[in-house]
């Protein structure tokens, strides 16, 4: 296995997990800066504490500041629980969040697909605290499962609903968690109808499916769909042509109250020019080691007028 798709794996693998923050309060006061809580001229800045969410973050505050708005970085807050409290009580004003995760934890019960009816739901859930969510990019980071190019070729695969008629010949790497949850086994054979010849459990997108994939102890595996190591290792993304994973399309989150017209202009731009492509080839620079600010501002010379 390359160590480089390893540590992207890594790394994107933390993404919808979310753990704690540990290490300096971000939100305190000495943090990144004099802004504070309620200061309506300033944009400060938040993000997870993944790298993914900081880069995506970085790339807000630099673009804004190119265009002359004040900004502050609070940067690596810690789970969605923490910054999205943060964001509420006016600790930070403007944040990246990925559309259908957000929801689900405003609505743990929510199996909604349909990403127009997701954008309403969060619009109208938010509302009432005063925040805005804006455009979703086409970049998304959600579960997908991926099969090796030469699995794809034998059984002519390019959609998960083509796994039917040779799924109970496969196996299938995930996390324990997949066992019971609707987006997993369950949803695989209610909405598929897919029954595989094994459940191998391993990890949610992480350097173990990775490697069971690259070794052929398994030949179908959930890794998240902005992996470096997709492309990579040559593997293949299913479309979910069913509907069954919940949507992950990057978009910015903001108070009302700094979502000026000059602001939100600069977040409708990069979200217009984001895709999945580009957050996979950030990540691959980030596994190889390279300045989270620099990537962020190669993506902006490159995209934003």
């Amino acid at each position: 296995m390359h160590k480089k798709a390893m540590l992207a794996t890594l790394a994107v693998a933390a993404v919808l997990a979310l753990p704690a923050c540990s290490g300096a309060d971000p939100l305190s006061t000495g943090a990144g800066g004099n802004g504070s809580a309620g200061d309506t001229t300033k944009i400060i800045v938040g993000s997870a504490d993944f790298s993914e969410s900081q880069l995506l973050a970085t790339i807000y505050s630099h673009a804004l500041k190119d265009a002359g708005v004040d900004v502050e970085e609070k940067l690596n807050i810690g789970s969605r629980e923490v910054y999205m409290q943060a964001l509420k009580d006016g600790s930070i004003n403007l944040l990246p969040e990925y559309n259908g995760y957000l929801l689900g934890e405003l609505d743990p019960k929510t199996t909604e697909t349909d990403r127009d009816v997701i954008q309403q739901q969060l619009k109208d859930k938010l509302n009432p605290e005063g925040i805005e969510v804006l455009d979703p990019a086409e970049a998304e980071n959600t579960d997908v499962l991926v099969v090796g190019a030469d699995v794809a070729k034998k059984h002519d695969l390019v959609k998960i609903s083509d796994l039917a008629p040779v799924a109970d010949q496969l196996v299938l790497a995930g996390p324990a968690e997949w066992k019971t949850r609707q987006i997993g086994l369950p949803g695989l054979e209610q909405v598929y109808g897919l029954k595989f010849k094994e459940f191998k459990v391993l990890d949610a997108g992480g350097p173990l499916t990775l490697s069971a994939l690259q070794n052929g102890q398994a030949q179908v595996g959930d890794m998240f769909s902005s992996d470096p190591a997709i492309k990579e290792g040559g593997f293949v993304s299913l479309v979910d042509d069913k509907g069954l994973f919940l949507p992950a399309n990057v978009l910015p989150v903001i108070r009302k109250e700094v979502a000026s017209d000059k602001v939100k202009k600069v977040l409708d731009q990069i979200s217009a020019a984001l895709t999945t492509t580009d957050l996979m080839t950030m990540n691959g620079r980030i596994a190889d080691g390279d300045d989270i600010q620099t990537i962020a501002d190669d993506w902006i010379a490159k995209h934003i007028k």
